[in-house]
């Protein structure tokens, strides 16, 4: 997608993530965007302006008092300049000071004098990006209606793993150019809501049947139809992710609990993604007593639970556009394509948890999308990127 005369303000902050944006601002002008660079004075601790100069072709801004520059107002003139100021990486201390209005260098100055679409790609350590202060600046700055892009999940710098690293260059640019496109975003004044987790049915007042679900692609897919226009209901097994910024979220534990939260919103929603690993059964009768050894077996009587998939897509008024997943160990394609009919789903989602590296708890993972009779492959990719498309295959089939 062409997108000539779309010029790009990226504003670095201080964080490790910036040897990232040489990349970044390369990929940005094979898409042949103009791209102009605003630094902080952390930044400079981890890539030169020199550097960005190469790579951009143009001056690196870094003071908000050059004299030569302020002569004729530059950052001003700069705000008025983009058509998007990108903050990558976006450190916790940036978007305290955004969240704040704050304005003490010629970043934060630009931030509150731009008309333009304001994006930021967060990257820090998982707790700081964690903390209740940042989640809160993150929501404000989310309602402001500054685009949240990110962050990623995988090992970070300091060896910690969590959510906090910023998205990909590739990622970054994908956002970028839908953000720039002249048209609405593809969701927006959509509702979309998605499942996300595992459940957990119990046994007794201590234990419970669950399973290896970490929630990342349910939670990656809500991520993703934020970025792209909709109001997102995501509905939480537990997890410990931190939500999108932006999004309504319904924590529960239980399959049935799921299930009444899913039928009392699907029928308010244009999209339906039932993404959570949701246990198949329950126990009859649980323990209101910890269940004490007894022998060296023990039987357990289990019911089955509703198929919440299948009864969003049993609707029938106000039945949203319904989308399955389908974690397989074998026959993937035979078992997906099986579900999709006798569902009556719209589109399933299948990947094959058997392989290493992907499905559970991992942070990529391969999909084959069936609708219909077609199909769509999708390789090895981030779960961010995996959602990404996704969601955009979702919104074309509503369009």
């Amino acid at each position: 997608m062409s997108q000539t005369h779309k010029r790009i303000l990226l504003g670095i902050s201080g964080g490790i993530a910036a040897y990232k944006c040489a990349e970044l601002v390369r990929r940005l002008k094979e898409q042949h965007c103009e791209v102009k660079v605003v630094m902080t004075e952390s930044a400079k601790q981890f890539i030169t302006p020199l550097t960005m100069q190469a790579v951009s072709g143009e001056p690196v801004a870094d003071s908000l008092l050059d004299p030569a520059a302020e002569a004729a107002m530059g950052h001003i003139e700069l705000a008025k300049w983009a058509d998007l100021v990108l903050v990558a990486p976006a450190s916790s201390n940036i978007i305290a000071k955004m969240a704040a209005g704050i304005a003490d260098d010629l970043l934060t100055t630009l931030l509150l004098a731009t008309p333009a679409k304001v994006a930021i790609a967060p990257a820090m350590n998982q707790q700081m990006y964690a903390h209740p202060a940042t989640q809160a600046n993150l929501s404000t700055l989310a309602n402001r209606e500054v685009a949240v892009w990110g962050p990623g999940q995988g090992e970070q710098a300091c060896g910690d793993v969590g959510k906090g690293r910023m998205l990909e260059p590739h990622e970054l640019v994908a956002l970028a150019l839908d953000a720039l496109t002249p048209e609405a975003p593809l969701l927006a004044g959509k509702t979309v809501t998605i499942t996300a987790g595992p459940t957990r049915e119990a046994l007794d007042p201590v234990r419970y049947i669950s399973n290896h679900s970490s929630g990342k692609m349910g939670y990656a897919l809500a991520e993703a139809a934020l970025a792209l226009g909709a109001h997102v209901h995501l509905i939480s097994g537990p997890v410990t992710l931190t939500p999108p910024p932006g999004c309504e979220v319904h924590a529960v534990s239980s399959a049935l609990d799921m299930h009444q939260a899913a039928m009392k919103l699907a029928p308010n929603s244009d999209v339906f993604i039932g993404c959570a690993a949701v246990a198949d059964y329950r126990a009859a009768d649980i323990a209101e007593q910890k269940i004490k050894k007894q022998g060296d077996e023990m039987t357990l009587t289990l019911v089955k639970n509703p198929d919440i998939i299948a009864d969003v897509a049993a609707l029938t008024a106000q039945r949203p556009y319904t989308v399955g997943f389908a974690a397989e160990t074998q026959d993937v394609a035979q078992y997906a394509q099986g579900k999709l009919k006798n569902k009556g789903l719209d589109m399933i989602c299948a990947n094959d948890v058997s392989q290493a590296g992907i499905g559970f708890n991992a942070n990529d993972n391969a999909l084959t999308l069936f609708w219909d009779n077609a199909q769509q492959s999708l390789p090895l990719a981030s779960k961010s990127e995996l959602a990404l498309t996704v969601v955009k295959a979702i919104a074309g089939k509503l369009n």
